[in-house]
C-alpha cells in the first residue's frame, strides 16, 4: 500500500525543517506543488530538506523537489538535503546533473544600431565635458578677479616655484627647437631666394615667420607637452590621494592653492619664453644667412631694423600669455577629472596634451586670420 505524500514544516529561528514522506511520483504531483509553493522563501533563510520519509518516487517527484530547491537558492536562502537512501542519492544526482539550464539569450547586434549607439555616448559624454569645462572656466574666472581684487591672496612663493618649474626648466629644449626652426626657414628660402638674385629678403621671411607666427607657436607646444600633463598629473595624485578633499576640509581652497599659482606662472613665464625663443630662431636665420648667401650679421641687423615692423614682435609675445592660460586651464581641468582609479591618470595625461596643443594651434590660426583680415 502506497503511503500518502506529504510535508510537513518545522521553524526554529530563521531556520526551517521541511520533512518530505510518503511517495513522491508522478501522480502524487497535483498535491504536493501546492503545499511546495506555500513556502516562502527570504534572503539568509536556511531550509533543510527531510528527505528519509521517502518510501517510493521516481523522476517527476525528484525533479519537483529541484524546481523548488533551485528556486529558493535563487533567492539567495541556503538549501541542505539530508536523509535520502542511496537509490534516491544517486537519482538525486541524476536529476541535478541534467536539470535544464537557464539559456541566456545572446543579443543580436546590428551593426548601425550600435554605431549609432556609440555615436549617442560620444556625444553625450562631449556635452558632459563641455559643460564640465565652461563650469570650471565660470568659476576660474571668479578667483582671478578676486585674487586681483586682493593681490595678498595670490601665493607668491608658489607662483614663483612653478615659474622655475614651467619656464626656466624648458628654456633649453625652447632655445634648441627654436634655433633649428630658424635654421631650417632660413635654409629652404635661401635656397629659393638664391635662384632669383633676392638674396637679401632672406631677412624679411626669417625674422616675419618667426617672431609673429612660429617661435611663439612652437614654445606653446613644447610647452603644453611638459607643463599640462604635468599640472594634469599633479592634480590627478592628489586626487587620488584625498589631498584634496582634505584641504577642502581644512578650508583652503583649491583654487587657490592648486590652479591659480600655476596659471600666473605661464601667463607670466610665457611672454619671456617666447621672447628668447624670437632672439634665438632669429639667430639661427642669421647664420644661414651669412654662410649660405653671403648676407652679414651687420647687414642682416640694419636690414631688420629698415625693413621688419616691430609690431610683428608685438603680436608675438601678446599670444603668448594667451597661450599660456589655455595650457594652464586644460592642465588643471583635466587634472580635476582624474578620478580614484591610476589608470585615469594616464589616460587624462594624453588627453591634456593632445587638447592643450590642438587648442594652441587652433587660437593662434583664429588669431592669424582675424590679424591678417584686420590690415596688422
Amino acid at each position: 500500500m502506497k503511503k500518502i505524500p506529504s510535508l510537513q514544516v518545522t521553524q526554529n529561528n530563521e531556520s526551517f525543517n521541511v520533512i518530505l514522506q510518503g511517495t513522491w511520483v508522478k501522480e502524487s504531483i497535483q498535491k504536493l506543488e501546492p503545499a511546495l509553493s506555500a513556502l516562502t522563501c527570504k534572503p539568509n533563510t536556511h531550509y533543510t530538506f527531510d528527505l528519509s520519509g521517502i518510501s517510493e518516487f521516481d523522476t517527476h517527484g525528484i525533479m519537483l523537489i529541484l524546481h523548488y530547491v533551485k528556486k529558493f537558492e535563487a533567492l539567495q536562502c541556503s538549501i541542505n538535503k539530508v536523509g535520502a537512501n542511496e537509490s534516491l542519492e544517486k537519482l538525486l544526482t541524476i536529476c541535478e546533473q541534467h536539470y535544464p539550464q537557464e539559456k541566456i539569450v545572446e543579443k543580436k547586434e546590428i551593426f548601425l544600431l550600435s554605431y549609432l549607439e556609440n555615436v549617442g555616448k560620444d556625444m553625450f559624454q562631449g556635452y558632459k565635458t563641455l559643460s564640465s569645462f565652461f563650469s570650471f572656466t565660470g568659476e576660474l574666472t571668479h578667483y582671478v578677479i578676486a585674487a586681483f581684487l586682493k593681490p595678498l591672496n595670490i601665493r607668491l612663493k608658489a607662483t614663483l616655484y612653478h615659474i622655475e618649474q614651467s619656464g626656466a626648466g624648458a628654456l633649453p629644449i625652447i632655445l634648441l627647437t627654436s634655433f633649428l626652426i630658424g635654421i631650417v626657414i632660413a635654409y629652404q628660402g635661401a635656397t629659393q631666394l638664391e635662384k632669383f638674385g633676392a638674396n637679401i629678403f632672406i631677412v624679411e621671411m626669417v625674422t616675419i615667420s618667426a617672431v609673429r607666427e612660429l617661435a611663439p607657436l612652437l614654445t606653446a607646444i613644447v610647452v603644453a607637452g611638459r607643463s599640462s600633463s604635468a599640472y594634469t598629473a599633479q592634480i590627478g595624485v592628489m586626487k587620488i590621494t584625498d589631498e584634496v578633499d582634505a584641504m577642502s576640509a581644512m578650508g583652503f581652497s583649491p583654487w587657490n592653492f592648486l590652479v591659480l599659482p600655476r596659471l600666473f606662472a605661464l601667463i607670466l613665464s610665457l611672454p619671456l619664453l617666447v621672447f628668447f625663443a624670437d632672439v634665438v630662431s632669429v639667430f639661427g636665420g642669421m647664420v644661414i644667412a651669412s654662410t649660405k648667401l653671403d648676407v652679414s650679421f651687420v647687414e642682416f641687423i640694419d636690414r631688420i631694423k629698415q625693413t621688419v615692423a616691430l609690431k610683428h614682435l608685438i603680436i608675438g609675445l601678446i599670444k603668448a600669455p594667451i597661450f599660456g592660460c589655455i595650457i594652464a586651464t586644460i592642465g588643471c581641468f583635466r587634472g580635476f577629472q582624474i578620478d580614484s582609479s591610476t589608470e585615469s591618470v594616464g589616460k587624462y595625461t594624453t588627453i591634456s596634451v593632445v587638447n592643450a596643443i590642438f587648442w594652441v594651434i587652433a587660437i593662434d590660426a583664429i588669431i592669424s586670420v582675424l590679424l591678417t583680415e584686420l590690415g596688422l
